[in-house]
């Protein structure tokens, strides 16, 4: 019994974590610019007919586009916040 109460415990904190890191700025951030490197995926797969991979657009993305999708998203935060909340 002691066994699975211990286990218990160690799942609600887990989850009471992982809650607190999916709610965090930093996490929210990160799936904006997931979401952004996706997009940019299904595009340049769709010009080339070919899937281009996660790794190559990433790449690519982060390259050709990172810094200007950052600066727009310190110009407009609030614009930037429903973004991610949409998603």
């Amino acid at each position: 019994m002691a066994k699975f109460g211990s286990y218990l415990i160690m799942s609600i904190a887990k989850q009471e974590s992982s809650d607190w890191v999916k709610g965090s700025s930093l996490y929210q951030e990160f799936l904006a610019e997931r979401e952004e490197i996706l997009r940019h995926k299904w595009i340049e797969s769709e010009k080339l007919g070919q899937d281009i991979g996660f790794e190559k657009a990433f790449l690519d993305w982060i390259l050709k586009h990172r810094s200007g999708w950052k600066d727009q998203r310190v110009k407009a935060p609030s614009a930037a916040s429903r973004a991610v909340s949409l998603t």
